[in-house]
């Protein structure tokens, strides 16, 4: 009997334990480490996230910020000619976002594929002066170089080309000429087009950019998408399991009526980031804005995604027989405003105006003060763009 006692005893020990387990309150979770921005994990997601229309895929993009510290985020550029807003602006608040959060950023100035592409007529110092004029203009408006770099893509791959031109053959062995084709897109050509040696071997080389630069992000626009996507496939050819993550941001539309997209070859179809007061008030007020109608309204647009962004308000400025003055700092409530027609575009108009203008002062003061940014511009506005 003693023995079952004891038996009985121990098992009654056991279960006791168990219930104050059960009882018990949770061990608290490990608290966060500190990031060197100063900001939770879940503040750098979400300021990441915010500058794209498109993530592949969130839950990778949440893994990287929480494993790696300083993470790489690229975005390469054709030098072609003038710069417009969304590449001047957007991209400032983009890069800007990604560097509080965390971020190095590496431009990659894309000189060789911009000769690829035909660009200033295949001239590759015209196309290496346009990439220094656009570097000038990011510093002018206020882009935070702290953590950003400017690479040449002709002198980058003359310092390791063996490295280079082994991943361009490897992706294009492992790719078909028609998965090369659809990437075409890239380069504002058409699938259909008829394109040139060199716009085939294009694709392959940018996809071999986001691993000659040990990018964890590619931050570039939607129409980049599918070269970004071809670089995420390749991982899965090579096995490679941490594939870049793709950030997309929206692409503006031209001011026009029906231009899907800002053209550097149409002055009219958007601001550039030297035009003059006169220049911007003139644009905006010819820009397609039909009243109450928010749904492919370009000069909705820019408020949303420059104008918003860059102040976090926007300000409309108008008679008491028209409503009064009245700032909007919630997009949503500008929209339903503008829907209803208690916000008019005779009075959206120039307050757009306004505050591009604002934005805008500081990168024409440099280009008129500044004596070298002054001779870069006079030379790419004498130059004539090619597509």
């Amino acid at each position: 009997m003693s023995g079952e006692t004891s038996a009985a005893n121990a098992a009654a020990e056991e279960v006791q334990k168990l219930s104050v387990q059960e009882g018990a309150p949770p061990a608290a979770p490990a608290p966060e480490a500190p990031h060197p921005s100063g900001l939770t994990l879940e503040e750098r997601f979400q300021l990441c996230r915010s500058v794209a229309e498109e993530c592949i895929n969130d839950d990778e993009l949440r893994r990287l910020l929480q494993n790696k510290p300083v993470p790489v985020a690229y975005d390469g550029f054709e030098p072609s000619g003038r710069m417009h807003i969304a590449q001047g602006v957007m991209k400032c608040i983009n890069v800007n976002k990604l560097t509080k959060a965390g971020c190095n950023f590496k431009f990659w100035v894309a000189d060789w594929f911009a000769q690829l592409n035909n660009k200033m007529g295949g001239d590759l110092k015209k196309i290496q002066t346009v990439g220094k004029y656009m570097v000038e203009v990011w510093k002018a408006v206020g882009m935070d170089l702290s953590k950003v770099e400017f690479l040449s893509s002709s002198e980058e791959i003359n310092k390791r080309p063996d490295e280079y031109w082994t991943l361009v053959m490897d992706i294009a062995r492992k790719n078909n000429l028609k998965r090369i084709l659809r990437c075409s897109q890239i380069m504002g050509r058409a699938e259909t087009d008829d394109l040139s040696a060199a716009q085939i071997f294009y694709p392959c080389m940018q996809c071999a950019d986001i691993f000659f630069l040990k990018a964890d992000i590619c931050q570039l626009g939607m129409d980049q998408r599918k070269v970004n996507v071809l670089a995420r496939e390749y991982c899965d050819d090579i096995k490679r399991k941490l594939k870049p993550i793709i950030l997309s941001h929206r692409m503006m539309p031209g001011l026009l009526e029906g231009q899907e997209k800002m053209s550097k070859s149409d002055p009219n179809s958007a601001i550039f980031m030297e035009d003059s007061e006169t220049d911007v008030n003139s644009k905006i007020k010819k820009a397609f804005c039909p009243p109450q109608v928010v749904a492919g309204n370009p000069c909705i647009e820019y408020i949303k995604y420059i104008i918003m962004p860059w102040f976090g308000k926007f300000e409309v400025v108008r008679p008491e027989a028209n409503g009064g003055n009245k700032t909007y700092t919630d997009m949503a409530d500008l929209e339903a405003d503008y829907n209803s027609g208690a916000l008019h575009p005779g009075d959206l108009k120039p307050a757009l105006s306004k505050a591009l203008n604002t934005i805008l002062q500081p990168v024409r003061d440099h280009f008129e003060n500044n004596a070298e940014a002054k001779e870069l511009l006079k030379k790419v506005r004498s130059y004539k763009v090619t597509k």
